[in-house]
């Protein structure tokens, strides 16, 4: 597990083999989620996506992303919850 401030951070850890999933709010500062999905699905194919949010409209965006496997968990959440939702998306 890696933790990076924003998401032009995230980025300059994206290598093929390093993770197999990104977990992004898609409010961040510099570059959002949604663009870093995009560009993280491009130099990472397969990558899985756990978006984190608290905004319903943004979720639906996210959702009509379908070259990239994502899920989308809306604020607020358990920790629990989370880790439920990124054992299913590691299955599929």
């Amino acid at each position: 597990m890696t933790d990076v401030a924003d998401g032009v951070e995230a980025l300059d850890h994206l290598k093929p083999g390093a993770f197999d999933a990104l977990v992004a709010d898609i409010v961040m500062p510099r570059l959002d989620g949604l663009e870093l999905a995009r560009r993280a699905s491009q130099a990472v194919p397969g990558i899985h996506v756990m978006f984190i949010t608290g905004f319903a409209a943004v979720a639906l965006q996210a959702r009509a992303m379908p070259d990239i496997n994502a899920r989308v968990l809306r604020k607020p959440f358990h920790l629990r919850d989370l880790v439920d939702e990124l054992d299913r998306l590691l299955a599929t």
